[in-house]
């Protein structure tokens, strides 16, 4: 299955492609980043929003954040402000990453118990099975909001994940 190397990996993916994705949303106009443009969660600033959300979430579960506000509909309104939500995911971004930096391969096998709002009732889910999702809703997302800033004639910088992280720092090149 996946280990605390990988997830220091995916990681530091996310901060960067977060990072890159931000840049060139920010190079929008704020009506821009909120028209609604047919996605899942509507807009640039929507999508981006969700992934805020969703992160805190899954992060109350695994390390014990404050969760956010219920509700995956409300998720695309969680933080108005662009700067306030740029703010929001930087520091996300290096919690996630300082948590990955402690993970073991005891935790990953261990299992994950939660409370669902969305279906309703307790889940229990293998811990390496549930991080694995938590960094593919990030990149599924991403790449929805990639191609809407795209569509907004903005070029996001690019994504390849071998020629963008620096392994050796991570201790894995």
């Amino acid at each position: 299955m996946i280990t605390p190397g990988w997830c220091r990996m995916m990681a530091a993916y996310n901060t960067e492609m977060n990072r890159r994705l931000y840049d060139a949303a920010g190079q929008l106009s704020d009506a821009a980043r909120r028209a609604d443009r047919g996605a899942w969660f509507g807009s640039i600033h929507g999508t981006l929003c969700h992934l805020v959300w969703g992160d805190r979430q899954w992060m109350s579960r695994f390390a014990g954040w404050d969760p956010p506000p219920p509700g995956i509909k409300g998720s695309p309104n969680l933080i108005e402000d662009w700067d306030a939500m740029c703010a929001a995911r930087a520091a996300a971004d290096t919690r996630i990453e300082a948590w990955t930096a402690g993970l073991t391969q005891e935790w990953l096998a261990g299992t994950l118990v939660w409370f669902s709002g969305a279906s309703g009732k307790e889940m229990s889910s293998p811990r390496a099975v549930t991080l694995t999702h938590f960094f593919n809703h990030q990149t599924h997302h991403r790449g929805q909001a990639h191609s809407l800033i795209t569509q907004a004639g903005i070029r996001p910088a690019d994504t390849d994940l071998p020629w963008i992280i620096d392994l050796p720092a991570l201790g894995l090149g």
